[in-house]
């Protein structure tokens, strides 16, 4: 679900992994893929992913909110190779893994990206309602403007 708290998870994991010296880069998937996909255009993306794959922890956050197409699915692919068993890769996502290659144009590659990632991993499922509507503003009830509430 929305709102429950996954990318602050993520983001405390990371300061404790930066508290014992390691390197963090934190990433919302879709400015990830941009990112990638500006890199294509200049010939750099070998490099890029090459980067990513030397971070210690990479935080792909909100990953599969909207669809991978084939190129972003390749990415994907690539960073998990590179990344895999050398190093920490945190995902967050309102979507489960099941659900991930229903949101890739390539299911295969997608299925082998997520097989890598989740054969070693710790899968955390958290659960409840909207931590962003807990935190509203109260609202002022239109029969009462001048009552403020507490």
């Amino acid at each position: 679900p929305v709102g429950v708290g996954k990318t602050h998870l993520a983001t405390a994991l990371g300061h404790m992994a930066i508290r014992r010296r390691h390197t963090v880069q934190f990433a919302r998937s879709d400015k990830l893929f941009t990112r990638l996909r500006a890199a294509r255009l200049d010939n750099t993306v070998d490099t890029e992913i090459r980067r990513l794959a030397t971070i210690d922890v990479l935080i792909i956050d909100d990953f599969a909110l909207r669809p991978l197409g084939a190129t972003e699915t390749s990415d994907f692919y690539e960073i998990i190779v590179e990344r895999h068993r050398t190093k920490t890769t945190i995902v967050t996502s309102n979507r489960e893994p099941a659900e991930w290659l229903t949101m890739t144009a390539d299911t295969l590659l997608a299925q082998s990206a997520i097989d890598r990632l989740t054969a070693t991993a710790h899968t955390l499922v958290v659960e409840g309602p909207s931590y962003r509507q807990r935190t509203r503003p109260a609202q002022l009830d239109p029969d009462h403007p001048d009552e403020h509430p507490q």
